[in-house]
């Protein structure tokens, strides 16, 4: 019976172990599905299921019938207008990054956009290039094409070589599609959670990094060779270093007021993107006035500076895949196709919780897959989602993937008709342009000290994963950096921080004895809690911290008494020890028996119970013992294990526990196991865990139950004063009287405790 009390409330109930709340209160029956149940229902068809599947792998056929086009169309259209326009310029800047021509960014920005639309679930993330997928994606070019093979850079070995990089960017692009459509189709979206956000965040800032280094070459306009991982930073910042003095200044100052006035009005949109009706568009302003200075000032033969150059007209055919690359890359593949789905899937379950919206993991890899396929077979490249794109078209009112569609229309515009517009842009505008959409991400280091206040493991996370990246490459940076973060899991559970419990308040509630100065202890009970799943990993670390928490070893205890019992055997046959009715009585000195002769070569018998039947006395453990004779003192007689917060236990951990129990019970503590999950019981049973020694009467539903147990039996057995007494005014408290058997932190002994 519970009673609310104003803020307070008076439960009345007996004491529960499981046992008797089982007999009390009986449990539900329920059918478990085996296997073949859950293959039955997998396979079973119903015209509903079927239309399911249907709209589930196409969800276009859900969305599209309901499309509201008085309400929707015009927001769409303009969106797509504004989105398609950041997607040309972002597709021929992050082309750079890929070490292929800029106008391969282009297909990059437009056949994504197109898969997406069909098998997308997400209504305002914007698809396609990427720059941290970009540079994964050129890391992969600079390893696997050897620039400096090609001899000098005639036009015969320069279009021989953007071929071969163009061919191993499309090539690692579909090969990382496919295994996005693989994940998809067998439903195994759930690996996005092994990237915590604290590993992104340091990911793709370290990618940032990356994306400056390699872009330096291009504001500087140095023919600087790619680096192969790892390490390649470091190699592309020598080689910098060492041309540095042949710098076009007219690119560098180019670059530079770009960037200045990119970051500037960057800064203007994020402060008041609320009175902003749409964000300030910059890239296309500064794209537009830089084209022009650019052809009115004949910049490439009054300056030498770097421009785009001819952007060829139409669609390329499918590329010949090359099977060396699928050979080579597969883990770099696996890498791009896990990133690209990670920031993808965020950006959109961010804009589905805001506009209140189901999307589906499983179907958005396969999205992606389909995508990257089909940009990779028509010499594109990765694409997953920019956050900069998505973010304009949902600002600029696009409701459906309408405005996605519209946009690619624009990047087919660029592609078929109006590209030779953009031929005099320089390339070191495209650098910029590339860096300032980095912001965002740079900015990601403010996240270290928030971070190391909130969580120091989350924080370690992310300072591993940057230093990682930056150094190792991103492939293999990515790759160490989720072994640290499963290192550091492994490490929080095989390393709990177990504690000592006690009373606080004198109230049913238990907490940590070292937090808490109003705590009280029952005499000779210690409470031990494990806030992690016991398993083969931390079982041994568990027994160590219980054996320090309760002061002594009792395999050590138990082994020290069994000898102790044969010295007094030996002695008593010998006559040399008599017992009187206050202490034991030697009548010789210097017995002197080895331990090894006691023991006898029978060592297994020494972890057995101790057995008095034999002697004409009982032996009191904690008294005066004969001379010579030495047995450490326990100063508990009850031992209460906490299991709320444990999850699971393999069959080593039992095997070892139920040992550990053994050992406690046969040194005369008795154990309490509390707040075991529903289930154990009946794991322990399959396991064979419970014996004469150990039984299922051990087990009780909450600490505060085992511990009123544990009072009421000590008080019986050696107190006949002992009696629960109703609290005057009060019919629902109960004082117990502990006769000096609860302690606070200053050993002062209370005479009641209320509970």
């Amino acid at each position: 019976m519970v009673e609310p009390v104003g803020n307070q409330y008076v439960v009345a109930r007996p004491v529960f172990s499981e046992n008797s709340f089982g007999e009390e209160h009986k449990k539900v029956h329920r059918y478990h599905k085996t296997f073949l149940d859950n293959l039955r229902v997998c396979f079973r068809c119903s015209p509903q299921k079927a239309k399911n599947i249907a709209t589930g792998l196409l969800p276009i056929t859900s969305w599209l019938p309901a499309y509201r086009v008085k309400e929707w169309l015009l927001s769409d259209f303009v969106s797509g207008i504004s989105t398609g326009l950041v997607a040309v310029l972002q597709g021929l800047a992050f082309a750079l990054l890929v070490y292929v021509r800029p106008g391969y960014g282009l297909y990059a920005a437009f056949f994504p956009v197109i898969g997406y639309f069909l098998f997308g679930t997400s209504r305002h993330i914007s698809v396609g290039p990427f720059p941290v997928l970009s540079i994964m994606v050129g890391e992969v070019v600079t390893k696997l094409v050897d620039e400096e093979s090609f001899g000098n850079s005639t036009l015969t070995t320069s279009t021989a070589l953007d071929d071969e990089k163009i061919q191993v960017a499309a090539t690692v692009s579909l090969l990382a599609g496919i295994f996005q459509l693989l994940l998809g189709a067998l439903q195994i979206g759930f690996v996005i959670i092994y990237l915590s956000q604290s590993l992104i965040s340091g990911f793709t800032t370290a990618a940032a990094i990356h994306v400056v280094v390699s872009q330096l070459k291009f504001i500087l306009q140095l023919p600087v060779t790619g680096c192969k991982e790892p390490f390649s930073i470091f190699c592309t910042l020598g080689k910098i270093g060492g041309q540095i003095t042949n710098t076009n200044i007219a690119d560098l100052v180019t670059a530079l007021i770009i960037l200045v006035i990119v970051f500037v009005v960057k800064e203007i949109n994020e402060r008041y993107k609320a009175k902003l009706p749409v964000p300030i568009p910059i890239e296309l302003f500064v794209t537009v006035i830089a084209t022009g200075v650019s052809y009115a000032c004949n910049f490439k033969e009054r300056f030498k500076v770097d421009v785009i150059g001819e952007l060829e007209k139409g669609f390329k055919p499918p590329v010949q895949l090359d099977m060396r690359v699928f050979q080579s890359c597969a883990g770099e593949a696996f890498s791009i196709a896990v990133v690209g789905f990670a920031v993808a899937f965020s950006v959109a379950k961010v804009y589905s919780i805001k506009y209140d919206y189901p999307i589906n993991g499983n179907q958005e890899l396969i999205a992606f897959g389909l995508s990257n396929i089909f940009c990779g077979a028509f010499s594109g490249f990765a694409a997953s989602t920019s956050l900069s794109r998505s973010g304009v078209q949902e600002s600029t009112g696009g409701k459906t993937q309408v405005a996605g569609l519209l946009s690619a229309v624009i990047v087919l515009i660029v592609i078929l008709a109006i590209g030779f517009l953009l031929e005099p842009l320089q390339k070191s505008v495209l650098a910029a342009l590339a860096l300032g959409n980095l912001k965002g991400m740079l900015m990601q280091f403010r996240e270290i000290g928030i971070l190391w206040k909130k969580d120091k493991y989350d924080c370690m996370i992310w300072v591993v994963t940057f230093l990682c990246t930056v150094v190792l490459g991103l492939a293999i940076g990515l790759a160490a950096s989720v072994g640290f973060e499963l290192l550091t899991i492994v490490f929080r559970t095989q390393f709990p921080k177990c504690a000592l419990l006690a009373n606080v308040g004198r109230s049913n509630i238990y907490k940590n004895r070292k937090d808490y100065v109003d705590i009280y202890e029952p005499e000779g009970v210690k409470i031990f809690s494990c806030p992690a799943p016991i398993f083969f990993a931390n079982i041994d670390f568990f027994q160590d911290k219980l054996i320090t928490a309760v002061g002594f070893n009792p395999l050590r205890v138990l082994r020290k008494r069994n000898k102790a019992l044969r010295k007094i055997r030996k002695m008593l046959k010998k006559g040399e020890l008599q017992m009187t009715p206050k202490s034991f009585i030697c009548t010789v000195n210097g017995l002197n028996d080895s331990d090894e002769e006691l023991d006898n070569n029978k060592i297994e018998e020494l972890d057995q119970p101790t057995n008095m039947a034999d002697l004409p006395f009982q032996i009191d453990w904690n008294a005066e013992l004969p001379p010579n004779i030495i047995v450490p003192r326990i100063d508990i007689h009850s031992l209460i294990l906490d299991f709320s917060a444990v999850s699971f236990f393999d069959v080593s951990a039992l095997r070892v526990l139920k040992a550990t129990l053994k050992d406690f019970i046969r040194v005369d503590v008795d154990v309490y196991i509390v707040g075991a999950h529903d289930g154990f019981l009946d794991k322990l049973e399959r396991c064979a865990f419970f014996d004469e020694e150990i039984k299922p009467s051990m087990f009780f539903i909450s600490i505060h139950d085992a511990v009123l147990h544990i009072l009421v039996k000590k008080n019986e057995g050696c107190s006949a004063t002992f009696k629960p007494m109703k609290e005057m005014g009060s019919s629902d408290h109960y004082i117990v009287n502990t006769n000096g058997e609860l302690r606070n932190r200053a050993n002062t002994i209370p005479t009641e405790t209320k509970f």
